[in-house]
């Protein structure tokens, strides 16, 4: 097992797109697809975590147009997992967000969640919810 401090983070980088999928099959068995032209075209920008040559972690960074940021997908390989690597992703895609002139960035997640947000400085504040497939 490689440490989190030998893991390469490379920022709004071109990714693969099978292996962005690799990885979110293996998070998130039902994620849709993900296409690495359209991730280019909406997005603020992403993180990707590797291990050598691997895809181990991704975080997308949508944005409102001005000072608003949005963390999407946050994701890490469940053979990575619990060594900091998120943390490393949600602390670049910040510096990301605040370089582009971000005033915020948002995150919204499950529950269980909560702590690992707020070990990245997160706050947690209410908010609404519309579900618009049904």
């Amino acid at each position: 097992m490689t440490p989190a401090g030998t893991i390469d983070y490379r920022v709004s980088a071109p990714v693969d797109g099978p292996s962005l999928d690799a990885l979110m099959d293996a998070a998130w068995p039902d994620h849709a697809r993900m296409d690495p032209e359209v991730l280019r075209r909406h997005s603020a920008g992403w993180v990707c975590a590797y291990d050598g040559a691997d895809l181990v972690g991704f975080v997308n960074v949508a944005w409102d147009g001005a000072t608003h940021f949005f963390l999407l997908d946050t994701t890490v390989a469940p053979s990575h997992q619990r060594r900091g690597i998120g943390l490393g992703l949600v602390e670049r895609a910040a510096t990301l967000s605040r370089d582009r002139g971000g005033d915020w960035l948002h995150v919204d997640h499950d529950e269980e969640l909560t702590p690992f947000y707020e070990a990245c400085g997160f706050t947690t504040t209410p908010a609404g919810l519309i579900g618009l497939t049904g």
